[in-house]
């Protein structure tokens, strides 16, 4: 479904991404790790449109991504939760869901992404008139993966989804991601903690200043030497 072939990209003059290349299939989760500063985040921003490459090749489904602007990205179907939740902080929680909800003009549509999203978080719709800057920060992951979900996505991009939870939050969003996976939901996802990510991914990539090193099975990165001692803690 989504395939980044040879990407390169910068940030001025430092070299960020080097001949990344990467594939998602439908329904697959994959996970992208490394340490930080690797080109994980950067990888997903130059997917979004947020950073454009200056080589290389992104194509959903076999069209070119490259030559849309972001927010036309998402009208496409791919659609990021970013780092930091981003949320709206002086919307409500229902104004920040309508917000996710711009790119699509089918009000059943959005009707029926609502329900599944009040559903997958029945803390939201508990809160749906609470201004969002005044949520938890496990209620502002949820809103930002919300408001994602309102524009339907093909393909769904994570970023680092459990940064700055605490440990019991941190199972909720991954059991929310399974969920979201069980649902037929595609996700491409950054995480830091290797082991949660490898644990629900398909499949999984390995990033080292903004070069893949190694590509596997997400069970077979979890029995590798190097990714065990470097990003699983382990001897």
């Amino acid at each position: 479904m989504l395939e980044v072939e040879n990407i390169h990209a910068y940030y001025g003059h430092i070299h960020a991404l080097k001949e990344v290349s990467l594939n998602v299939e439908k329904g697959e989760i994959v996970t992208l790790i490394g340490a930080n500063g690797a080109g994980k985040s950067t990888t997903l921003k130059t997917i979004s449109g947020l950073l454009r490459p200056r080589k290389g090749s992104i194509r959903l489904d076999g069209e070119d991504l490259i030559r849309y602007r972001p927010h036309e990205i998402v009208v496409k179907g791919v659609v990021q939760v970013p780092e930091g939740r981003r949320i709206f902080g002086r919307l409500t929680v229902m104004e920040n869901l309508e917000m996710g909800a711009f790119s699509c003009p089918d009000r059943r549509l959005n009707r029926a992404n609502l329900d599944r999203v009040f559903n997958l978080f029945p803390r939201l719709a508990e809160r749906r008139n609470q201004v969002g800057g005044t949520l938890s920060g496990g209620e502002q992951q949820m809103l930002a993966t919300g408001r994602a979900l309102m524009a339907n996505p093909r393909v769904l991009l994570m970023d680092e989804p459990s940064m700055g939870l605490a440990p019991v939050l941190v199972d909720s969003i991954f059991d929310t991601i399974r969920q979201l996976h069980v649902s037929g939901t595609t996700i491409l996802l950054v995480e830091q903690n290797a082991r949660m990510a490898l644990q629900v991914a398909t499949r999984g990539y390995v990033l080292q200043t903004g070069t893949v090193v190694l590509s596997d099975t997400a069970e077979n990165l979890r029995r590798n030497e190097m990714v065990r001692q470097a990003y699983l803690g382990e001897s």
